[in-house]
Parts: C-alpha cells; sequence; structure tokens
C-alpha cells in the first residue's frame, strides 16, 4: 500500500508506525464519549486495511520499535489478523470499531483495546507474549477467546457485555491459558460468561462483577483450574454459577455478594477441589446451593447464607468456620433435598470433635438418630421414640442414671411394701428392699438378694420389667462414660 493512497489521519498513522509514536485524535481527552464514535468524520477515521498493512509489512526504522498506537479513531471495516504473526505492539484506545476485529490463530507481542467500542472479537486460538487489555471495553456482540494462550494478564476491569440476540456465551474463555491473572473487577455482562476448561496460573478477580443471565448460567466454569485465588466479593450473579469439577488452589471467595437462580442452582460447586471457600456476611442464596462431593479444605460458611435447599452429599471439609452452636448447623443439613444424607451429619460431628467440642458433636450424632427414625416404618419410629425419650439414643448417658435412680426409688417402694419370699428361709439373707431392686436392675453387680427371694403376682412382672429396662439403661451409662474416658 502506497502512502499516496491514504487519507490525511491514516498518513498520521503511517508515519507514527515506524517510531511507536502515539497519535490521538480525541477532541474532548478522556471525558469523550466512545459510543458516539460511529459519527466521527474521515478526519479520525481510519481503514482496517490499513492497520492490517502496518502490522503485517509497514515501514521500519532502523534503531526504533515500530508500534501501532492510535487513540480515539473510527476503524472501519473488519481488521483480519487471522494466523499472522505480528511483532508490533498493537495498542487502539478509545477506539470506535464498525466490525468486529478477527484475529484468530494470530501471534501478537501484546493488545491494548482499552476504553473502545467494538460489536464482538475474535481471538480464539491466538498467542500473545505479553497481556490482553480490554479495560472498559464496550461490545454489542460476542467475544470469542477460546483455546487461546495469554503469558500475561488478561484485563476486563468493567469491560461491559451487552446481550445479543444469538445462543451462547457472550464472552467465551474455553480452554483458555492465562500465565497469570484474569483480572475482571467491576465487570458487567448481559449473557453467559464460559470458562470451562480454563487454565489461570494466577487469581481470578470478579470483585463487584454484576452477571445477568436470568434462569441461565451466568459462569460456567467447568473443570476450570486457578492455582490463586477466585475472588468474587460483592457480586450480583442473577443466574447460576457453575463451578463442577474445578480446581480453586487457593481462596473462592464469595462474601458480601448477592446470588439468585430462583428454581435451580444459585452455585453448583459439585465434585471440586477447593482450597477455602468462603459464604459470608451477603443475604442467603436464592435458589440452590450444591456442594455435592466437593473437597474443602476451610469451608467459611455462615448459616445466614444457607438457602432453603442444599446438597451436601459426599462433602468433605478439614475446618468449618466460624464456630456456630450445633443448634444453628443443624437446619443447614436438614434442608437437603436428597433427604436424610449420614455422611453430612458425620462430617459435621467430625469437625465439632477437632476442634474439641464434644457436647455439640454429640448434639449432631442425635440429630442424626432423630432424622434416621423419619425414614423408617412406624414400629422403628415408635423404639427409635422410646430411645430418644429414655437415654438419647447413648448420646445423653445424664439421662440414662436418672431413669435408673427413678427406677430404683419405684422398685425399691415397691418390694418395701411387699417383701418377695424367700426361697430358702432358712439360708435367706435380710431382706432389703433397696439391694434386692439394684441386683434387678444392675446386670453385673451381685448383692445377694435376687437369688435369695422370689416375688408372685405383678411384683414379679415388675421384676421381670426392671431386669431388661435395667440391661438396656445400664449398658448406656457404661457407653456414655467409656466415651467421655475414651475423649479425655
Amino acid at each position: 500500500m502506497e502512502i499516496n493512497d491514504l487519507t490525511p489521519a491514516e498518513q498520521q498513522v503511517w508515519r507514527a508506525f515506524p517510531t511507536g509514536a502515539t497519535v490521538d485524535f480525541r477532541e474532548g481527552g478522556d471525558d469523550e464519549d466512545t459510543v458516539e464514535g460511529a459519527q466521527w468524520g474521515p478526519e479520525r477515521s481510519i481503514r482496517a486495511t490499513v492497520l492490517r498493512a502496518l502490522l503485517l509489512n509497514g515501514p521500519r526504522v532502523p534503531g526504533e520499535v515500530a508500534a501501532l498506537k492510535v487513540q480515539g479513531a473510527r476503524i472501519t471495516g473488519t481488521l483480519d489478523l487471522r494466523h499472522a504473526t505480528v511483532d508490533s505492539v498493537v495498542h487502539l484506545s478509545h477506539c470506535h470499531f464498525a466490525d468486529a476485529p478477527d484475529l484468530s490463530g494470530a501471534h501478537l507481542p501484546y493488545l491494548n483495546l482499552r476504553d473502545s467500542v467494538l460489536p464482538g472479537l475474535m481471538i480464539a486460538r491466538a498467542r500473545v507474549d505479553g497481556s490482553v487489555r480490554l479495560t472498559r471495553c464496550r461490545f454489542s456482540g460476542v467475544v470469542h477467546l477460546g483455546g487461546s494462550h495469554i503469558s500475561g494478564v488478561l484485563f476486563l476491569e468493567r469491560a461491559e457485555f451487552a446481550a445479543v440476540p444469538e445462543t451462547g456465551p457472550v464472552l467465551r474463555l474455553s480452554h483458555v491459558t492465562i500465565e497469570d491473572d484474569l483480572c475482571a473487577p467491576g465487570l458487567r455482562t448481559h449473557g453467559e460468561i464460559r470458562l470451562d476448561g480454563a487454565a489461570v496460573a494466577g487469581s481470578v478477580d470478579l470483585n463487584d462483577a454484576r452477571l445477568h443471565h436470568p434462569g441461565n448460567a451466568v459462569l460456567d466454569a467447568q473443570t476450570l483450574v486457578v492455582e490463586g485465588d477466585l475472588l468474587m466479593r460483592r457480586v450480583e450473579a442473577t443466574g447460576c454459577i457453575g463451578l463442577r469439577g474445578a480446581r480453586i488452589a487457593g481462596r473462592f471467595d464469595l462474601s458480601y455478594s448477592r446470588l439468585s437462580n430462583p428454581d435451580d442452582s444459585a452455585l453448583r460447586a459439585s465434585s471440586c477441589t477447593i482450597g477455602e471457600l468462603w459464604l459470608r456476611k451477603g443475604p442467603p442464596l436464592v435458589g440452590r446451593l450444591n456442594l455435592r462431593r466437593a473437597q474443602v479444605d476451610v469451608l467459611f460458611l455462615e448459616p445466614e447464607v444457607v438457602p432453603d435447599e442444599v446438597y451436601l452429599s459426599s462433602l468433605v471439609y478439614t475446618t468449618l468456620t466460624p464456630h456456630e452452636p450445633a443448634e444453628r448447623r443443624l437446619p443447614m443439613l436438614e434442608r437437603d433435598a436428597d433427604g436424610y444424607v449420614p455422611h453430612a451429619y458425620e462430617q459435621l460431628a467430625t469437625s465439632y470433635r477437632r476442634v474439641g467440642d464434644d457436647h455439640a458433636a454429640r448434639l449432631v450424632q442425635l440429630a442424626k438418630q432423630r432424622r434416621l427414625r423419619s425414614t423408617r416404618a412406624w414400629y422403628g419410629r415408635l423404639w427409635g421414640y422410646v430411645q430418644d425419650a429414655t437415654v438419647g439414643y447413648g448420646f445423653r448417658p445424664l439421662r440414662a442414671a436418672i431413669w435408673l435412680l427413678s427406677l430404683l426409688a419405684i422398685g425399691s417402694t415397691a418390694y418395701a411394701l411387699h417383701h418377695p419370699h424367700a426361697l430358702k428361709a432358712s439360708e435367706a439373707p435380710h431382706f432389703n428392699p433397696v439391694f434386692y431392686t439394684l441386683d434387678l436392675l444392675l446386670p453385673v453387680i451381685s448383692f445377694g438378694q435376687e437369688e435369695a427371694f422370689a416375688p408372685d403376682g405383678w411384683y414379679q412382672y415388675l421384676a421381670y420389667a426392671l431386669i431388661i429396662t435395667g440391661w438396656v439403661l445400664a449398658t448406656t451409662v457404661v457407653t456414655g462414660v467409656t466415651r467421655t474416658v475414651s475423649r479425655q
């Protein structure tokens, strides 16, 4: 392309390229609204074919670093760099693109389109040796970076993605590899973000994002791998956040966030491996919380955040914080949509025992037995009520001791008023109603009273009842004492 074929604006860019000088067409500085770029005249319009010619075969000056640096231009036509190898920095900020650039399969050193307005962007399967900066860009179409390799940071701070009539994600980052951070605080989307299979060597920052895709996936990050943190503090998400099979080495922080997806999952983190999961300082999730088969080292979960429906089957966590009474944690287990999940109760009891709160652990175990009772037939439930009322399923041995003392009083009174007859009057010891009742109640200790005397009538049936209840209650007391001693 000859310089004589260029417009004055294009000639200005052509002459600045060899030395990497910046060409700024803006008239109002940073306050200028790039959305109005469609009205800009030829004095600040650049054909995409001119930019392509510069990047692929532009003039060079020995000793200078060529770079394309343009601000405030209207780019007409499609910037087509498919499978091209570009050795110059591309910096097109505050620009208005008439058509979506296509950089699929390209190899670039650095790409900066900050504060620009674009109808879309294609950078699929590309390689960028530096960073990609899309800060405060506004997109009216799909942005596709799937399969790309970015050696630096992917910047999307306060970028805006409008809803598109076609189905599918508005931001496609499937299988992208980022060797640094994904920095997108304040991101605004109306549609799905797809991050499935992506790998981020640093952290993902989505703090203060506003994600909107009601009734659908707002963030699909299945099998996402993040070596740092996934930060989503103060996020407002309308739609499902899906992280099935993801691996987050650091902290997945949802503090102060509002997640809403009625009639479906608001957060699906099943089969995930997470260093720390923080759900705190926010309103209850509107929708389901799915943590099936997830493995979490530290689960920071406040009871107030837990929604009305959860899935906790096979959830494993090492530490549960903040420390709350069992009465505040148990309703979460009762909301499990899978019904009675024994593993969930065992996990909660284990976490309490790990911090030395044995009382709370016993309450959880007791709640587990009561929940199990509700799943049994009527006769099983009836026996369960008896166990609960008498000995608290063995987790309240003091109650069993009280029952033993009560039965001892009843038996002693009954046999004091009506002495059983001696089997061998000449050999029988002096009858003592208290020790006779103890002989009936205690299955191991013998005071010689039971073998020497035999009641008759209903007193005999009372003796049978005392023997049976004594076995059950005494065993419960011994078990409770043994459990306490073993914990000490």
